[in-house]
C-alpha cells in the first residue's frame, strides 16, 4: 500500500524501511508530549491517568526536557556495565534454568513463567536494589499499566491501567524515600545524589527519580521476557535449528538480531510531525500523528531481502530499538539478557522442545507472550 499509508484515524501508518528510519532519527518528528495533546481537538483521549502519567516519563519528552533528564542517566548500559552485569546475568539465568530443569523433571513446564518473565526482573531487580519478594508485585503491576500504551485502549483497559498507574507511584515514590533515608551502592543512589546537585527542590527531585526509576523499571520487562519467550520459540520451529545453533554457538548474537528483526517485542512507536513536511512523498501537515511499524520496516524486501524467511545467518538489519534521542535505553542489556540465556539453554537442554506455539495477549502494540510450554 505504500511507504506511508493514511490511518482509519487522522493519522498515518509509515511502513518502509527507509521512512521509518528517517522518522526515528530527524530532528523534525516528536514525541506526543502534553504541549502537542493541550493542542488537539479530542483531549479527551489523552485524559487518562495512566496516559497522563506516561507522557511524563522519557519516552514521551522532547528537548530540552528529554535532554536534561537523558543526561543525568548517563550511559546506563555502556561497556563497562554490561561487564559488570554480565556475572550477575549469568548467576540469574543458572538459577533460572535450575528451576525449569526441576519442573522438566515431571513433564511440561512454562517457559514464560519460569524463566522469561523471571530474568528481567531479576536484573534490572537487582541492579536497582528492589527486594526479591517485591518480584512479583511489580511484574503484575507492569502488565496492567501498559494497556495505556496501547493504541486505542478502551475505557475498561483505562480503568485497570489507572489502578495499576496508582499502585506504580505508591510503589516506586516510596522506594526512593526509603533509598534516600537509606543510601546504598547502586545505581538509584547515584541518581538521588545527581539530582539533588541538579535540584535545589527536594519535591522535584524526588518526583523525578520516581518517573526515570518507574520508567527504567517497566521498559525492561515486558520487552524483554517477549524477546526471550519469541526467541526460544523461533528457534525450535524449524527441526535442527536448535541442535545446529548448540554446535555452531558463535552465530548466537546474529540468532538474538534475527529475532529481533524477526518479531520485535514493539510493534508500534509514535510520532508528530513538528513542521509541514513530506515523508517518502506524502504531505504530512504539522502536528500530525505518524505510527513507525517496526514489523513492518524490518520485513522491508529492499532491505532485508526475503524478509518473512527466519534466517539465523542472515545478517541483516532492524530498527526495533528505535533510533535517534529516543533510541531504547536497554539495548545493550537486553541483547546481555538473551545472549546469555540463549548460551545456557543450548548447553544445559540441546533436545529442549515446544510443546504447543506461544500464546500472545491481545495487542496491537505491546507484544506479551503469556505462555509457552516446553519439554525435553
Amino acid at each position: 500500500m505504500g511507504d506511508v499509508v493514511r490511518a482509519p484515524w487522522d493519522a498515518y501508518f509509515v511502513t518502509g524501511y527507509d521512512a521509518c528510519s528517517e522518522v526515528l532519527r530527524g530532528r523534525d518528528w516528536l514525541a506526543p508530549d502534553f504541549a502537542w495533546q493541550e493542542r488537539q481537538a479530542d483531549t479527551e483521549r489523552w485524559e487518562a491517568v495512566a496516559t497522563q502519567e506516561m507522557t511524563k516519563t522519557l519516552s514521551r519528552l522532547n528537548a530540552p526536557e528529554h535532554t536534561c533528564q537523558r543526561r543525568s542517566l548517563g550511559n546506563l548500559f555502556d561497556r563497562s556495565t554490561i561487564t559488570r552485569l554480565t556475572p550477575r546475568v549469568e548467576e540469574h539465568v543458572s538459577r533460572l534454568l535450575d528451576e525449569l530443569a526441576e519442573k522438566l523433571r515431571w513433564g511440561e513446564a512454562d517457559f514464560v513463567s519460569t524463566v522469561s518473565e523471571q530474568l528481567p526482573i531479576s536484573t534490572i531487580g537487582s541492579w536497582l536494589g528492589i527486594p526479591p519478594e517485591d518480584y512479583a508485585h511489580i511484574l503484575e503491576i507492569t502488565h496492567n499499566q501498559v494497556h495505556a500504551q496501547e493504541l486505542l485502549p478502551t475505557k475498561s483497559q483505562l480503568a485497570v491501567s489507572a489502578e495499576a498507574t496508582f499502585q506504580l507511584r505508591t510503589y516506586f515514590t516510596e522506594l526512593v524515600a526509603q533509598r534516600r533515608a537509606n543510601p546504598g551502592n547502586d545505581v538509584l543512589t547515584g541518581w538521588i545524589h545527581t539530582w539533588d546537585a541538579r535540584e535545589p527542590n527536594r519535591a522535584t527531585a524526588d518526583e523525578i527519580l520516581y518517573r526515570l526509576t518507574m520508567f527504567v523499571t517497566i521498559a525492561s520487562l515486558e520487552t524483554t521476557a517477549t524477546l526471550l519467550s519469541a526467541m526460544v520459540e523461533l528457534l525450535m520451529k524449524e527441526p535442527g535449528r536448535w541442535a545446529w545453533l548448540g554446535e555452531n554457538p558463535g552465530h548466537i548474537d546474529a540468532a538474538v538480531d534475527e529475532v529481533l528483526r524477526y518479531d520485535p517485542p514493539i510493534h508500534i512507536n509514535t510520532r508528530i510531525a513538528a513542521e509541514d513536511t513530506v515523508l517518502a512523498g506524502v504531505p504530512i501537515a504539522k502536528d500530525s500523528m505518524v505510527h513507525v511499524m517496526y514489523g513492518a520496516a524490518n520485513h522491508d524486501p529492499r532491505r532485508n531481502e526475503d524478509p518473512d524467511t527466519f534466517d539465523v545467518r542472515r545478517g541483516g538489519t532492524h530498527l526495533t530499538f528505535g533510533g535517534g534521542v529516543h533510541y531504547c535505553l536497554g539495548a545493550a542489556l537486553a541483547r546481555l539478557e538473551a545472549r546469555t540465556l540463549l548460551t545456557q539453554l543450548l548447553k544445559r537442554f540441546p533436545t529442549l522442545r515446544t510443546v504447543a506455539p506461544a500464546e500472545y495477549a491481545s495487542r496491537l502494540v505491546f507484544r506479551r507472550v503469556t505462555s509457552l510450554s516446553v519439554a525435553t
